[in-house]
């Protein structure tokens, strides 16, 4: 048909055009940042890029005020910079932001066709080519010019999107900027870069006691009062998000506080238009007197909790007097004697001294203020700066950002050492185009066999965005997991780790307390169809289905804070199997006995409501993961031992991540004496538990011989753990969508997959590469001996690790150590010993399993 083309390309053929010009497209576009001649933790070949210097990394070593706006941004809509017509937030054939710059000699044209942008700089050859393919499909089916980076129907006709080149996705740049918070285009950004040292208060900060004299202030308003601070606009319900850009709205960001008229005046300054910040007004009503008023989540006119803004021009011996007005839970750790936390950086700067609990007169009570459709509650306290004319932050708990994250991560990547055991992969865009990052931890297997029986742990946090605790606990969780202690180097070889660090980014971006810019609550629509609404937790449900094909999940768990309760505990689901009857339990069990101080086991609950459905752990649970857990981490502290009446700090949530790895190793013992004792335990706390439930009924049973035989879901109450239960539903420009998605969508839920024991379908299946699945016969080899999983594939891996690691721990025998490090330094951080009973633990030991061969499974799987 092209004679001309046809006779240049037997001149001059090249394997794959197409790819070449991909590569250079998408290196551009910020897809794949690699120093020049090396492309780590990627499989692409390096030929195509080891003498190819076009492209340069820019910036020096990614520092926190390395921040590289997106060029795509500038001045230009992201249609006419390339891949017109897509999201960048969507999961496929996303706009990346470039970190890289090309020579000046490149210049981009567009081309309707293809819908991508053309550099000039390809050879005319390659040029040819493309003109050609963009002027008839049929030379689609060439072998030498179909593209393995363009998507093919069933029908092998080319749709014109591109596929997401997740063999591309590497580590964070291991030298060059951070890429920079992507925000919605309505929110203002101030230019400044907010960091905070981290800070162990020397002596414990006690909850404070109220004298009964503490003041109910009047609300007064901007009627009576001066609006020293407001945000201009903020979409709220009835708006929905359309798109993002590095630095939030265009323009020129102006002063919202007042201006100073001269150095006299002591009117504070108010600022939050940061990441993480949350304040939308601020009233003088009196001298030192404000009243605030915290920004509803982006997109709704509801959920207000988390606050975390800055004031400046303080004057050191004045009492201030903060109210927060428009709170809507009825109930909140204020009255139980929580303080705000607050930041000097004076004192940051002078002292090193970071963030701590301060506050006087504090009252949570009933406004005298609302909406007409709901009742506001307000928070006041009153407070001394500490010097004059300082700059302060105040936050309802520790902050952790986006940025910090990245930071974090960045520091991973740039460890050689880690780098051998932890992966970096982009999980997924968010609505923003901002990364959900995703980390494959686990030790290079010596055999197939051994990587094959493997089994894998699943944690996430941020899921809520105002729950920061739950990345404190994550970092204390990645700090041990990465370490080079003995215990830690025995999880990686026993264990696959998947973590999801942050799975909402973008509400960890603008301040808010639970939603996603969908507007909704992420932990309620684990069960959605729409995965270019919800990406975060379609990906993420995702990975863990793929991840169900290839290997058993031991143990999944979602890390939250609860604003109602003190101590840190755990919500599961019931089993109704008698084979694992309580075992759900265990785990929890366990880890109250490893932390006493901060654990509360009677805190747990594990009853399935019908509200709670969409959350992570019911669906997980429902996929077929036994121990299935939310972890919730109170904003107070401990009611608990030592700990008793005083505040937990980052380092007491840092070390509760330690114990979650220390009771991994527990539970997973080969020698089954902790695990029984703790089903024995359980087994008499739950007929205690009956006794009392008939007791309060009035009611006499005889429970002997039949009373295991009683519900657990009667015994329990309700979770109770958030005052917004019932999903929203979805917003109205997206119910369409669903409606159209949703019957496709239901048989996909529901498959089973190759570990769910009550499965039937005991059939040979295909994963990836044409390698063979275990099936439910394979797997029931591995533990017919025994019910109580989780874990005989492991003993061998553990017997042998026995020789090389055992330690004894304080309060345990040593016959029940299949671990224990000397290394104290990487020890979790206690106050108290495990209250593990040394005389119930029987000495005898158990034989060696022998490890059953497999096929093999690629252990570093994307998902």
């Amino acid at each position: 048909m092209f004679p001309a083309l046809e006779t240049e390309l037997k001149q001059e053929t090249l394997p794959d055009p197409y790819e070449d010009f991909m590569y250079r497209h998408l290196r551009y576009y910020g897809y794949f940042k690699a120093q020049r001649g090396s492309l780590p933790n990627s499989a692409t070949p390096q030929h195509l890029w080891k003498n190819n210097p076009q492209c340069l990394l820019s910036g020096s070593v990614g520092e926190r005020h390395d921040l590289t706006p997106d060029p795509l941004q500038k001045e230009k809509l992201l249609s006419t910079q390339g891949f017109t017509g897509s999201n960048p937030g969507r999961g496929h054939g996303t706009a990346h932001q470039a970190t890289l710059r090309r020579r000046p000699t490149c210049h981009n044209q567009k081309d309707p066709q293809l819908k991508y942008t053309r550099p000039t700089c390809l050879s005319s050859t390659v040029r040819r080519q493309i003109e050609a393919v963009s002027r008839g499909s049929l030379l689609l089916s060439s072998p030498l010019l179909k593209s393995r980076q363009l998507l093919h129907n069933d029908f092998g006709e080319v749709n014109p999107r591109l596929r997401e080149p997740r063999d591309l996705f590497a580590f964070l740049p291991s030298s060059g900027p951070l890429q920079a918070p992507r925000w919605p285009i309505e929110c203002e950004v101030i230019k400044e870069n907010i960091h905070h040292i981290e800070w162990i208060p020397p002596q414990p900060e006690y909850f404070y006691q109220p004298t009964g004299n503490e003041k109910v202030p009047e609300i007064v308003g901007e009627e009576e009062g001066t609006v020293v601070y407001q945000l201009d606009s903020v979409p709220t319900e009835g708006s929905y998000f359309t798109s993002s850009r590095v630095g939030g709205k265009r323009g020129i960001i102006k002063d919202l506080a007042v201006t100073l008229q001269g150095p006299e005046d002591n009117a504070l300054l108010f600022e939050s238009r940061f990441e993480s910040g949350n304040l939308q007004k601020a009233v003088r009503v009196d001298t030192y007197e404000y009243e605030l008023t915290l920004r509803t989540d982006l997109y709704t006119n509801k959920y207000t909790q988390w606050f975390y803004f800055r004031v400046q021009n303080t004057r050191k011996d004045a009492t201030y007097r903060f109210t927060i007005v428009n709170l809507l839970k009825p109930k909140s750790l204020y009255t139980l004697g929580m303080k705000p936390l607050m930041y000097s950086q004076l004192d940051a700067d002078t002292h090193n001294i970071g963030w701590r609990r301060e506050g006087s007169e504090i009252k949570y009570c009933k406004s005298s203020t609302g909406d007409g459709q709901q009742p506001f509650y307000c928070l006041t306290w009153t407070i001394q700066f500490p010097h004059d004319q300082d700059t302060c932050f105040f936050a309802h708990f520790y902050p952790y950002t986006y940025t910090d994250l990245q930071c974090y991560l960045l520091s991973v990547a740039n460890n050689p050492v880690q780098a051998q055991f932890c992966k970096l992969r982009t999980l997924c865009r968010s609505l923003a185009g901002n990364i959900v990052y995703l980390l494959t931890i686990t030790n290079p297997s010596r055999t197939p066999q051994e990587a094959a029986a493997k089994k894998a742990v699943v944690l996430s946090a941020r899921v809520h965005p105002g729950e920061s605790n739950g990345s404190w606990i994550m970092k204390g969780f990645l700090d041990f997991i990465l370490s080079d202690s003995p215990d830690a180097q025995l999880l990686r070889n026993i264990f696959v780790f998947k973590v999801v660090p942050m799975l909402n980014p973008d509400g960890v971006i603008v301040g808010n307390s639970r939603c996603s810019l969908a507007g909704r609550d992420l932990n309620r629509h684990y069960k959605t169809i729409l995965k270019d609404s919800f990406p975060c937790i379609w990906y993420t449900r995702n990975m863990i289905k793929r991840l169900l094909e290839e290997r058993e999940v031991l143990l999944y768990c979602d890390f939250h804070g609860h604003s109602r309760k003190n101590n840190i505990f755990l919500y599961g689901c019931n089993n109704n199997d008698r084979k694992y009857w309580l075992h759900e339990r265990v785990f929890p069990l366990m880890l109250s006995k490893n932390a006493p101080d901060k654990f509360s086991f009677h805190s747990c609950n594990f009853k399935v409501q019908r509200c709670k459905e969409g959350t992570g752990r019911v669906v997980m649970w429902r996929m077929g993961i036994l121990n299935s857990y939310t972890m919730e981490s109170t904003f107070g502290g401990s009611t608990l031992g030592n700990k008793r009446d005083t505040h937990f700090t980052t380092e007491d949530l840092k070390s509760l991540g330690h114990q979650v790895c220390d009771t991994l190793l527990d539970f997973c013992d080969p020698d089954r004496a902790k695990f029984m004792q703790c089903l024995e335990e359980l087994k008499e706390l739950l007929q205690q538990e009956i006794h009392k439930k008939f007791n309060e009924l009035g009611q006499d049973m005889e429970l002997e011989g039949n009373w295991s035989d009683i519900s657990l879901s009667d015994i329990e109450s309700s979770t109770s753990g958030s005052d917004s239960s019932l999903s929203d539903g979805l917003p109205a420009h997206l119910l369409n969508i669903a409606r159209e998605e949703r019957a496709g969508f239901a048989s996909t839920l529901q498959k089973p997959h190759a570990f769910s024991r009550n499965s039937k379908n005991t059939s040979s299946s295909m994963v990836r590469n044409e390698k063979p699945r275990l099936n439910e016969s394979q797997l029931n080899a591995r533990d017919k001996d025994t019910s109580l999983d989780p874990s005989n594939v492991t003993a061998l891996i553990l017997s042998q690790s026995k020789e090389r690691t055992q330690r004894e721990k304080p309060g345990f025998t040593a016959s029940c150590s299949a671990k224990r490090s000397t290394n104290r330094s990487q020890e979790p951080a206690r106050d108290m010993k495990p209250s593990w009973s040394r005389n119930r633990y029987p000495v005898a030991k158990r034989g060696r399993a022998t490890l059953t061969v497999y096929p093999s499974l690629h252990v570093y799987t994307y998902p």
